[in-house]
C-alpha cells in the first residue's frame, strides 16, 4: 500500500508518493497549486492539494525531504509560518534521515508536521476515511 514500506529518496519522489497515497484513498490530488502571493510578492505554490470530492474538504501539503544533515531543515519553520496564510488548512510532510534531533523535536511540537510513513493514518483521520 502506498505510504508504507517504500521510503522516498528525494523531494520529487516524496511529492509523487503523497499524490499516490491520496489517490489510493479515493482522494483527488493536484500539484503545484497557485495560492496567492507571499509577503514579498513572490507567487505562492502549494506542493500538493488533496480534496475529498464527497464533501469538498481540502488540505494543502508541503513536501520536505532531507537525506543527510544540511540547511534544508532550516527552511521548514518559515514554511510552517507561510501555511498560516494559505486559504486552506495545511501541513508539512517530511521524510529522510537528515533532520537533526533538535529540528525533529521542534517540527513535531508545531502540530503541523507529519512524517511520510505516518501520513496515511493522518489523512484517514483528517478526511474521516
Amino acid at each position: 500500500m502506498p505510504g508504507r514500506g517504500t521510503a522516498p529518496r528525494n523531494g520529487n519522489e516524496l511529492k509523487g508518493q503523497v499524490v499516490e497515497l491520496a489517490q489510493s484513498l479515493g482522494l483527488r490530488a493536484q500539484t503545484e497549486v497557485k495560492a496567492g502571493r507571499r509577503l514579498w510578492g513572490q507567487q505562492r505554490y502549494i506542493d500538493v492539494v488533496i480534496t475529498d470530492d464527497k464533501n469538498g474538504r481540502r488540505l494543502g501539503i508541503e513536501c520536505k525531504f532531507q537525506a543527510m544533515p544540511g540547511t534544508a531543515e532550516e527552511k521548514i519553520p518559515a514554511t510552517i509560518q507561510d501555511i498560516a496564510h494559505w486559504p486552506i488548512p495545511g501541513i508539512v510532510v517530511i521524510a529522510g534521515e537528515g533532520f537533526s534531533e533538535n529540528m525533529r523535536g521542534y517540527l513535531m511540537s508545531t502540530g503541523k508536521v507529519v512524517w511520510f510513513d505516518e501520513l496515511e493514518d493522518w489523512l484517514r483521520l483528517y478526511f474521516g476515511l
